[in-house]
Parts: C-alpha cells; structure tokens; sequence
C-alpha cells in the first residue's frame, strides 16, 4: 500500500511513496507527475495505476501531488511545489542510502514539470533522467494553438506579452540543454497535445549539446498512463533506458 508523505502545509502538497514488495531500493526511484493541462480537476489518481505497475516491476515510485490552477498552483507555487516535492524524498527514512538513480516520469502537463525539474538549480534531489510522456514542452506554441482553451495562460496567469520573463523561465524549450538526459514519448495517434511540441523541444535541446531522444510510440494520449498496453510497454523500456544513462 502507498504510504503517504506531506512536503508542505497545503493540502494538495503530499505525495505517496509504494515501495518494491521485496523491500529493496536500490534499482531506483521514479517520481511520477500527473498531468490534466495543469488544472485542479485532474489529480493524482492518474499516476496510482503507474505507481503500483512500478513497484510490482521492483522500482520505488512516488506519485507526486501538487498545487494546481483553480486550487492555490500557477506561477510560482507549482513549480515551488515540484521542487519540494521531490527534495522531500531526501527526508524519507524509507529512502536512506538508496543508491538507484531518481527518474521523473511526467504525462502530459506532467511532462512539462518533469522536463522542468530536471534544470532546478541546487537541487537536494537531483534528477539523473526524465521521461516525457507527451509533454507540453512548448508553452509559447500551446499558447498559439490555444491547447485546452489557453491552458498555458490560465496556468500561469499572465500572457506572454505580460510577463515575458515569467513565460521564459516556466518553457522546456527556452531552458536546454537540460543537464541530464530527456526521452521525449509521444503518441503516435495523440490529438491532444500535438506532437510538434515534442518536436520542437528535442530539436532545440540537440542543437544546444543536450541529450534527448524523440520516440514515437502505439496509441493516444492516454495509453501511455494505461499500464498493458504497448504504450506502457514503451514507457518502461524508456525508464530503463533514462536510469542506463546516469553515471551514479
């Protein structure tokens, strides 16, 4: 069963941590982040089905909540809380001396706080990989096809034109090279977030000396959060492949 951790004293700034059967922490961790275009209706619920699949496979999981639009989150809070969320894991005594690498698995809006996460700077927990599961990593370019009834914007409430520096330091795409390496997944039937976003990002991250791979996998936007399905099967290939590439 997930043990629940609390990293702040909202209510929405908890996330739960299940743990191999065998006990063992030493293939790593996955810090999964749930996506719903960043808004306060989707939560977590979404990554508990990955979280248990994780586990069962002999991965840590952590599925992340966090402050959203519409219930305390936008600019700054929930970049504030995907931050302490994953430095929290540094406090549990469940992940003392864990020596596997930390992964962040992100669907979605998700992708975008995982991809994100990865460029914190100081970080106690420092990312070794991240997963994208058709992120929204081009903010700029989800406002200008209006994704979601301008998600971008609501997220961070202010437009571009507002508050360019704000819009600058919440982009994936205007923060590569990320220093760590990023598998940027991506439906191949997804019409929810288009897969130029996906394109746009792993094209500037190359041509900034980065690390990134675009895979094209089965499915829509949602069979990537759908443990047995190929999609998934695609997902843990990636996670295997992120922990293969750091160097602790």
């Amino acid at each position: 069963m997930p043990q629940r951790f609390t990293y702040g004293a909202h209510a929405e700034q908890f996330g739960e941590l299940t743990l191999p059967q065998d006990g063992r922490t030493d293939r790593g961790t996955v810090v999964i982040i749930h996506g719903g275009y960043w808004r306060a209706k989707y939560s977590m619920e979404l990554g508990r089905p990955l979280a248990a699949d994780l586990a069962g496979r002999g991965w840590v999981a952590v599925n992340l909540e966090y402050r959203r639009a519409g219930n305390g989150g936008g600019w700054p809070e929930t970049f504030d809380d995907i931050s302490a969320g994953i430095d929290a894991l540094a406090d549990l005594p469940e992940l003392a001396g864990a020596p596997g690498p930390v992964i962040a698995l992100g669907h979605s809006a998700g992708g975008h706080l995982a991809v994100w996460a990865a460029g914190r700077k100081d970080p106690r927990v420092p990312l070794d990989g991240v997963v994208s599961q058709s992120g929204v990593l081009d903010l700029l370019r989800a406002q200008e096809l209006g994704l979601s009834s301008e998600a971008a914007e609501n997220f961070l409430g202010a437009s571009p034109e507002e508050d360019p520096e704000r819009w600058e330091a919440a982009d994936p795409v205007r923060a590569v090279p990320a220093p760590v390496p990023v598998f940027v997944l991506h439906g191949s039937e997804d019409t929810t977030v288009p897969v130029e976003l996906a394109e746009n990002y792993v094209r500037a991250a190359k041509a900034a000396g980065g690390t990134s791979e675009l895979r094209l996998i089965p499915g829509d936007h949602f069979e990537m959060i759908t443990p047995g399905t190929a999609g998934w099967a695609e997902v843990l290939r990636a996670v295997e492949d992120a922990a293969g590439n750091t160097s602790g």
